[in-house]
């Protein structure tokens, strides 16, 4: 296996589309790093270049010490999972499988030590003489991955691969792949829209927006402290709540916010002085906090306290969305929030719901959408 590097990576096309701009990104050997985005934000586009499908119109692409930017996709050493399978119709798995060593012309004894490995690893050894029209969607996956691995290829690239299996099977599935990736140490550069997946997945993810590339981080990390306000309100589902605030700072190193009229202290990581210094005029920002990080509270006011109001349920079995609106209705003020409350609650549409919020709990983020590093670095 071997490392890939992005270095300055750009793709524009003929029409003047910038599909990735400025991309840069190390994947370290034996890595399984995940591309997460919205539809159209590049995260295939980067795939592809990697893979030669596409040509960088400028940076440095490297697997290994090597540039591969003017090298033909064969020459790259990549093997790429595509969502469609793209297995030969009127090939058996078998067949499906040496096809691309035979390609290589490897001896038939090498190829039936790829094939058998393959096989084995993969446990579809008795799925071998069967055509893909007599497979299962998993079973078809797991075909599509073994081509992959017989070319025991530098990097394997893994474009949305689960997009065409139900819900039940892409569990089953993710595991699998992540699994194989251990057993078999490859690197891996796999894309997908499923935050669940790229958080389940990988080592690191890497979140694209518009072909920007906005935060590179361990799950852990990307949840706890995203790095803008992209990140905060992609990332989680539901994501973090998001809206309009402003910091007041207080005696005694005290800082609070507005959450719709009402305030909530907040637990700053830098001086307080310092980001205040680093604020507009106004002090206007936008305040962030995850969905579970509200705790039901005792009726009445105290610190870190908000008063809401329901306005819809939704019943989960172990946990309750509960969607509330903060602030008076007729004015302009009101805040729409959801909490994500453990266990079933009986709540009524209209009910005063009362809500404590940590105050390591909530998030900042200046004008520019940059978090402001309220609760980690």
């Amino acid at each position: 296996m071997a490392t890939v590097e992005f270095e300055h990576a750009e793709k524009v096309f003929p029409d003047g589309t910038r599909a990735v701009a400025d991309f840069n990104l190390r994947i370290a050997d034996a890595e399984l790093v995940v591309l997460v985005g919205p539809s159209g934000c590049g995260k295939s586009t980067v795939l592809r270049l990697l893979a030669g499908l596409e040509q960088v119109t400028s940076g440095t692409l490297r697997i290994g010490d090597r540039v591969i930017n003017d090298l033909a996709p064969q020459e790259r050493n990549v093997a790429m999972v595509f969502q469609d399978y793209a297995l030969y119709p009127f090939m058996s798995v078998r067949r499906n499988l040496e096809f691309p060593l035979k390609m290589r012309r490897l001896s038939r004894d090498e190829i039936r030590r790829r094939v058998e490995w393959a096989a084995g690893l993969l446990d579809i050894g008795h799925l071998l003489d069967r055509l893909p029209k007599q497979l299962s969607g998993g079973q078809r996956q797991r075909v599509a991955m073994g081509r992959a691995l017989v070319r025991e290829p530098a990097v394997f690239l893994l474009d949305e691969p689960l997009s065409n299996l139900d819900a039940k099977l892409r569990v089953q599935v993710r595991a699998e792949i992540a699994e194989l990736q251990r057993r078999t140490g490859a690197t891996m550069i796999y894309v997908t829209h499923d935050q669940v997946e790229a958080m389940t997945l990988g080592d690191r993810v890497a979140v694209l927006h518009q072909g920007c590339l906005q935060q590179v981080a361990t799950p852990r990390v990307l949840y706890d402290w995203p790095a803008n306000v992209f990140v905060a309100g992609f990332i989680g589902s539901p994501p973090m709540n998001l809206f309009p605030t402003c910091l007041s700072v207080e005696e005694h190193d005290r800082a609070t916010i507005s959450v719709g009229g009402q305030t909530v202290p907040v637990k700053l990581e830098r001086p307080i002085e310092e980001v205040a210094r680093s604020l507009p005029a106004d002090r206007r920002l936008t305040g962030g906090i995850r969905p579970e990080a509200f705790r039901l509270a005792a009726s009445g006011a105290g610190e870190g306290i908000i008063r809401t109001v329901a306005e819809h349920i939704e019943y989960l079995g172990h946990e309750t969305l509960v969607h509330i609106r903060v602030g008076e209705p007729e004015t302009d003020r009101t805040v729409p929030l959801v909490a994500r409350l453990q266990g079933m609650h009986a709540f009524a549409k209209g009910e005063r719901v009362d809500l404590g919020v940590p105050p390591d709990a909530v998030h900042l983020f200046d004008e520019q959408g940059r978090s402001l590093s309220t609760s980690g670095t």
